[in-house]
């Protein structure tokens, strides 16, 4: 497949595509012209891409998954230690969201506590 209609396949774009595989995250067969040649195997590994990216996976690691990931089923282990490491940086992330998301709570709380009370007085008025 093209990487035109590759692009629309993933939803992303061509320039994202070329950037990846510029930085060594994504490695494409190419034809006998030299034009890429994208299989269904890309379109999982770019999505998986997608999604370390989304956690907040720096493009570093991301980049040393990769050159793992294509090095082959020998470095499964080494790959493991990575995504474990990454979950537990997530996890952390989650726990901070968490609190910020009680102190958001507690200060509507307020506002609303204060609310009622305003709306309180103008009745007894």
């Amino acid at each position: 497949m093209k990487i035109g209609a590759f692009a629309e396949l993933t939803g992303i774009s061509a320039y994202t595509l070329r950037y990846y595989e510029k930085k060594g995250l994504l490695i494409v067969q190419r034809d006998q012209n030299g034009c890429r040649n994208y299989r269904e195997a890309d379109k999982e590994w770019v999505q998986f891409l997608c999604k370390l990216k989304a956690t907040g996976m720096l493009l570093r690691d991301i980049k040393s998954y990769a050159q793992l990931r294509y090095a082959g089923a020998g470095t499964i282990a080494e790959r493991l230690e990575l995504l474990l490491a990454h979950q537990e940086f997530v996890a952390g992330e989650v726990k901070k969201w968490q609190q910020y998301s009680e102190n958001l709570q507690d200060k509507i709380n307020v506002y609303r506590q204060q609310l009622s009370q305003q709306d309180g007085e103008q009745v007894l008025k």
